[in-house]
């Protein structure tokens, strides 16, 4: 499983939300957590593709599926994000790979649609019955990644059972 934040703040709502589902399905999928695509130098069309945006492909490619939980940012996508899926579209990197898209932040609508259309039309597999808002987060989950909110865990759990499901 490839994970990706769309935060680039460390010890964000996101990134522990990320540690939280790792742990809820770790008998079932082994995570490799991307660090940072604040790291991925920015997407220029026609440029050689630089090293580490060549591992961050691979990693990708390697996965039985991925998993991105971001924030929104002024009603937006995280610039960072945008970037790392900007480098993947000319190879159909995503094309068919079981995708989930969870939007972690206060409100989160308007970045969720913007990013599930993006990921539709780069044709991340399943994304349209793999996605999830969690509004308000930070009232939802602790400093320890744990979730606090019942009905928010349980739409985790079954979002994360179709995600296996759809691997299988």
């Amino acid at each position: 499983m490839f994970a990706i934040s769309g935060s680039t703040r460390s010890g964000s709502s996101n990134h522990r939300l990320l540690q939280t589902l790792a742990v809820l399905t770790a008998d079932r999928l082994d995570w490799s957590v991307y660090p940072s695509v604040a790291d991925l130098p920015h997407f220029v069309p026609g440029d050689e593709v630089p090293a580490a945006v060549t591992e961050f492909r691979q990693q990708l490619l390697a996965a039985d599926g991925v998993v991105i939980c971001t924030p929104e940012y002024a009603h937006g996508v995280p610039g960072s994000l945008k970037n790392a899926i900007d480098w993947t579209v000319s190879n159909s990197d995503f094309s068919g790979r079981p995708t989930v898209l969870i939007t972690a932040s206060t409100d989160g609508k308007s970045s969720h649609a913007s990013l599930l259309e993006t990921l539709t039309v780069i044709e991340a597999g399943n994304v349209q019955d793999l996605q999830l808002i969690i509004s308000f987060i930070r009232s939802k989950i602790n400093d320890k990644g744990e979730i606090t909110d019942g009905e928010t865990l349980e739409a985790v759990k079954k979002l994360m059972e179709d995600f296996i499901s759809t691997i299988g």
